[in-house]
């Protein structure tokens, strides 16, 4: 295909402001999908993605629309993903913003220009839902304006599930999208912006194709990891995958290699050819790595073959999913995995528990944190368990990021106090418009893991929306608090936290155990500690059999004998019962109060 007559552009928003129902439409007006083909959200392939209304893979389409070829990359909108959207963006040389016209801009709808901007991206507003009845059109366009400094006439109109609109969105992307750069007669040099793992073809890659091409049979390598590959078969996708004898110059499309895991052909790699190396890669490429770890075990020992060989498979497709063995006492094997994010979590599990068929026991999530010994040694853990004997440690430093909310002016004090409540430091505060403001904030990561973003919600009534992105580690006053069940610790339970909030965690978590153990025939202490001094601690009362039913009449004395019998039996039970502990009780901090 002639350079010139390329787009290549991808569509950002906000989680459920209408980017896969445009994507739909697109495709239905430039006839890329026959009528009878088509269904709702047709690039989320996943059924996860369907149910929840949220794109969690990224997927590059190639249309025809009169003698151009449009290539369009539908991103994913939330923070988790915000490494794949920039190398998404670096592919593109125009992006489409969409902006619910009932809900006006949000978090994510910001970052998500900012990185546009930061690629020198030409941007084109769409406000989309105007169909609907609380749609606010005047409101949300003084926003776009705010934000881009565009003019009101340059915001399209459109209604993406009615396709009202949409005819305009082609021919703006075709008039004032610049065909994409680069030299055809030099080195290879293509960017990768996404990789799967196909278990009967290998790993495949989605690139654009920068500098060069690439065709059928040439033998390639990754430039950041060093791995050779064999490029199987190229071609562009449509959406399904339509082989090509080569890609050159500017197309967006994939690469079928022999190449075994993701982890050799990272998402934000340079591909090049292997006889003919690029002098120097592309830039922006950078290592991701998870900082929400949390254990995940299955509900038998029996099925820890089976959870392990899942994990290692997801794996293969998911190069951000990184996992050890772990051994608990209370939970057996299993293993613990790194994650980009609660939602990244999240669909983990979900995927393990339905394409596996797996029942899982998920521990508290938590960060990792960094030491400094006496002995000048580094370590850097992962959970609580790791943590070496407090008399060799310096610091401890734990991840602190720099969040954005942007809410309506009237929660402002509500956030700035769920933030200073979460041991943030506010930034600043400006204002989107006259009535959205933007909140920046700085916090510890660790207090924001578990229930921030439903706090945040609850407090600004549903308005308020949250990005964040990870700033740097602080040395700080942390302590590793552990929990006892009748004596005994429970290592799986144990958690990092700042001295300051350790009591009230304690006593707060006792009190959830309280109600997750079931009763016992004996007494249960439930405590917390730091070291070997507890702080909080809470009993649960044991079932109570009235062993004086048969007595009637008589000296009062034989009662006390009966009762003392009973008390010397619980005594008994205390020192050699064991307590069965549910597997909620490994979830107690996701839980709401």
């Amino acid at each position: 295909m002639n350079q010139s007559h390329i787009r290549n552009f991808c569509i950002i928003a906000h989680i459920d402001h209408g980017k896969s129902t445009l994507a739909d439409r697109l495709l239905e007006m430039t006839e890329t999908i026959k009528k009878r083909d088509m269904k709702s959200q047709l690039l989320d392939k996943m059924d996860l993605e369907r149910e929840r209304g949220i794109t969690i893979k990224l997927a590059p389409v190639r249309m025809k629309y009169k003698d151009y070829e449009l290539n369009l990359i539908d991103t994913p909108g939330h923070v988790d993903f915000s490494y794949e959207v920039s190398r998404s963006l670096e592919a593109c040389e125009g992006a489409i913003l969409v902006v619910d016209a009932s809900q006006g801009i949000q978090a994510q709808t910001l970052a998500n220009v900012y990185l546009a901007l930061a690629a020198d991206l030409k941007i084109i507003p769409v406000l989309n839902k105007i169909d609907l009845p609380a749609a606010d059109v005047e409101k949300v366009s003084a926003e776009i304006i705010a934000l881009l400094g565009c003019n009101k006439d340059e915001i399209l109109h459109i209604s993406a599930k009615t396709g009202k609109g949409v005819a305009k969105v082609l021919e703006r992307v075709v008039d004032e999208i610049p065909a994409p750069y680069g030299k055809p007669d030099t080195n290879t040099r293509a960017l990768i912006f996404d990789s799967y793992y196909d278990d009967y073809r290998g790993v495949v890659l989605y690139v654009r194709i920068v500098d060069g091409k690439v065709a059928k049979g040439d033998e390639i390598t990754m430039m950041a990891t060093g791995a050779n590959g064999i490029a199987l078969e190229v071609g562009s996708l449509s959406p399904s995958l339509s082989p090509v004898p080569e890609l050159g110059t500017g197309e967006i499309g994939y690469i079928v290699t022999n190449l075994r895991s993701t982890r050799e052909a990272k998402v934000g790699d340079t591909v090049t050819l292997k006889n003919r190396p690029a002098e120097s890669a592309l830039p922006g490429y950078k290592d991701v790595k998870p900082f929400v770890y949390a254990g995940i075990f299955p509900d038998s020992n029996e099925n820890y073959q089976l959870l392990k060989d899942a994990i290692e498979k997801l794996s293969l497709s998911d190069s951000a999913l990184q996992f050890t063995p772990e051994n608990s006492s209370v939970l057996g094997f299993g293993v613990r995995v790194g994650f980009l994010g609660l939602l990244h979590m999240d669909i983990v599990r979900e995927r393990l528990e339905r394409e596996y068929d797996l029942d899982l026991v998920i521990t508290n999530p938590s960060t990792d944190y960094q030491l400094t010994l006496f002995n000048g040694e580094e370590l850097d853990i992962r959970s609580a368990t790791e943590l070496p004997d407090p008399s060799k440690i310096v610091e401890i430093r734990e991840p602190w990021i720099k969040g954005e909310v942007v809410v309506p002016k009237e929660y402002v004090g509500a956030v700035i106090q769920l933030v200073s409540s979460k041991r943030g430091l506010q930034k600043n505060l400006s204002y989107v418009d006259a009535q959205l403001a933007l909140v920046s904030f700085e916090a510890p990561l660790a207090n924001l893991l578990t229930d921030f973003y439903d706090q945040l919600k609850s407090v600004t009534s549903g308005y308020g929306s949250f990005n964040y992105e990870l700033d740097n580690y602080r040395a700080e006053d942390l302590v590793k608090v552990d929990f006892y069940v009748a004596g005994e610790i429970v290592e799986a339970l144990s958690v990092m936290v700042h001295r300051s909030e350790s009591q009230k965690l304690g006593r707060e978590i006792v009190d959830k155990l309280k109600d997750v153990i079931p009763r016992q025939n004996f007494k249960v202490a439930l405590q917390a500690g730091i070291g070997g001094k507890f702080i909080a601690r809470a009993d649960l009362s044991a079932f109570r059999k009235d062993v004086t039913t048969g007595l009637y009449g008589g000296d009062v004395s034989r009662k006390k004998k009966v009762l003392a019998k009973q008390a010397k039996g619980k005594k008994r039970l205390k020192r050699f019962g064991k307590v069965d502990i549910p597997p909620e009780a490994f979830t107690v901090m996701l839980s709401n109060n």
